[in-house]
């Protein structure tokens, strides 16, 4: 699918380009330096990262074949230094292997759906448009939101507007698509919007916002394993780090930064069992936080970017080898 909305550069802004940069580059001086763009979107951040490190190769990695079109575009300059990589996430790392790269000096990971996502109306992510109900990352595969709404049984649908669009009133949607798909199969966004806006009581639309955000969310989830798949991805990832590597990572909700945040955590804390006298080498820290918490972006990066405004920042650097260990 061609788009037709203009350039990468002129679609996307990327959220706390800066703050990354600065974080990572210290791990990408040297020459032969490797990146790692997790999800590259469109691009923007690996820009910049070309940009500030003369001396680092780029991998892309994203599920989105347009995706790995726009920004193979926008980083024509950098084509000596730039490596696609059509895959999803958590497949990223065995691609690597598979090219002889086993080893890395800095990863991104940039989650939740794209600008190019929301603003291609035919893909069925913006709640905002009338649209297919599709939600796949990757169109080539995979079954779509009409494939979920039409044939998970109500007790499914339940839990998943619970877990991953943390959604008081899940039960009560769950029954109201199952009833309407007995008359018609669901289709399109819009009539879907309809449903939410019933369903959902309008003291709670006056204060939690649009009433389908939750649910587009949780079947986007849904569609494309993002969960399982960042579970499996940011492991991955530290593995692959060398010692003085570091990794960020910019999640838009809680389950995603919980799952961040419980990772890197673990890595920065000793495995040694409380009260022993001594901590074994094994059992130090693998990581160091480089960021406090979760990092908000400014007032005015939100301002200027209101996409940015649910992002939280976490980082670490790899500050040993866990290779031929049990850590």
């Amino acid at each position: 699918m061609s788009s037709s909305r203009g350039s990468a550069e002129l679609r996307h802004t990327p959220v706390l380009r800066e703050r990354i940069v600065e974080l990572l580059a210290p791990a990408l001086e040297r020459p032969g330096a490797v990146f790692v763009d997790g999800t590259l979107g469109m691009g923007g951040h690996t820009e910049a990262i070309l940009n500030r490190c003369p001396e680092a190769t780029a991998y892309g990695v994203d599920r989105d074949g347009e995706a790995l079109t726009l920004a193979g575009e926008r980083l024509g300059g950098y084509a000596d230094r730039f490596r696609p990589v059509h895959a999803v996430y958590d497949e990223a790392f065995d691609r690597l292997d598979e090219q002889g790269v086993h080893e890395v000096d800095a990863v991104l990971f940039d989650l939740g759906v794209s600008s190019l996502q929301l603003d291609e109306a035919d893909r069925g992510f913006a709640y905002s448009k009338d649209a297919p109900l599709d939600m796949r990352m990757d169109q080539g595969s995979g079954r779509t939101a009409a494939d979920v709404l039409n044939t998970y049984p109500v007790a499914e649908l339940e839990r998943i507007l619970r877990e991953y669009g943390e959604e008081r009133f899940a039960r009560r949607i769950a029954r109201a698509v199952v009833r309407e798909r007995e008359e018609t199969p669901w289709s399109t966004s819009g009539r879907l919007v309809e449903l939410l806006r019933d369903c959902i009581p309008a003291a709670s639309q006056r204060s939690s916002g649009h009433p389908a955000k939750r649910t587009f969310q949780a079947l986007r989830i849904e569609v494309n394993g993002e969960l399982d798949s960042w579970r499996a991805a940011l492991p991955r990832a530290i593995d692959h780090l060398c010692v003085g590597g570091r990794v960020a990572v910019l999640s838009y909700h809680s389950l995603e930064d919980r799952i961040a945040k419980r990772v890197l955590a673990a890595g920065a804390t000793s495995s040694a069992p409380p009260g022993l006298p001594v901590e074994l080498p094994e059992q130090a820290p693998y990581l160091k936080l480089l960021v406090r918490g979760g990092q908000a972006p400014t007032a005015q990066e939100t301002l200027d970017n209101p996409r940015a405004a649910s992002a939280r920042l976490r980082a670490a650097t790899r500050v040993r080898s866990t290779k031929g260990s049990t850590s």
